[in-house]
């Protein structure tokens, strides 16, 4: 003999059951999901308030950086503005020994010369047509000229020195003599006269004095403190 179980609970009561059992499923799950959320949202509030808190930590820090960055943007202007002037300087600077030139002239001119006058006038270097040089050895031919600024004249850069000497003598003989000792002078080079003449004079202190004669004379020359280029073959 075959039992056969019979179900006597009705569809309503067992389609309310399996209801009842997924809204549990669905509560648990969402009870858990809140949990997540409430766990990450702590983690996430202490990681912005420790965050937030180095960031009040660096915040004197940052404001050193930025001082430093324009201490060093300025102090890199003033380089740049000292290098400037360090140019500028050099390339006006004379570079001569006024007080050993002025020495070694008072060591050439003897007592029979008397000076009125001298003039040191800076010439700057130019290249005269190079090209027609070109292919032969040789020294370079320049010329002496000046840049001008405004209404003076005012060389920059390599220069050379033309020194012009004024004075009188008391014979011509002792202008030659000059003319030499500065052409074996180690300090000066190219000399030339440009006149010399006789003239008659009266002492300063004695003007009823007689006139006697001396002899009035130029010279110019140019510092020895350059050298000439010279073209390769």
């Amino acid at each position: 003999m075959i039992m056969k179980e019979i179900d006597f609970l009705p569809e309503w009561y067992k389609s309310g059951r399996r209801r009842q059992i997924s809204y549990r499923t669905q509560y648990v799950a969402l009870g858990g999901m809140f949990v997540v959320m409430v766990v990450y949202s702590f983690i996430a509030l202490h990681s912005l308030s420790k965050a937030k808190a180095e960031l009040t930590r660096m915040a004197p820090n940052q404001a050193q950086a930025q001082n430093a960055s324009r201490e060093f943007a300025n102090i890199r202007n003033q380089l740049t503005q000292l290098q400037k002037k360090a140019k500028i300087l050099e390339e006006i600077d004379s570079k001569i020994d006024i007080t050993s030139i002025l020495a070694e002239m008072s060591f050439l001119i003897d007592e029979n010369i008397v000076l009125s006058r001298v003039d040191f006038t800076a010439e700057k270097f130019e290249n005269e047509q190079q090209g027609k040089t070109s292919g032969y050895g040789g020294s370079v031919i320049r010329v002496a000229g000046r840049n001008r600024i405004g209404k003076q004249a005012v060389p920059l850069g390599d220069v050379r020195f033309k020194v012009v000497i004024n004075g009188v003598a008391s014979d011509a003989s002792d202008v030659a003599q000059l003319i030499c000792r500065l052409e074996d002078s180690p300090y000066f080079c190219l000399v030339y006269p440009s006149f010399s003449r006789n003239r008659k004079t009266r002492l300063a202190k004695n003007p009823s004095a007689e006139e006697f004669q001396v002899t009035e004379f130029e010279i110019g020359c140019y510092l020895a403190n350059y050298s000439e280029s010279t073209v390769g073959s």
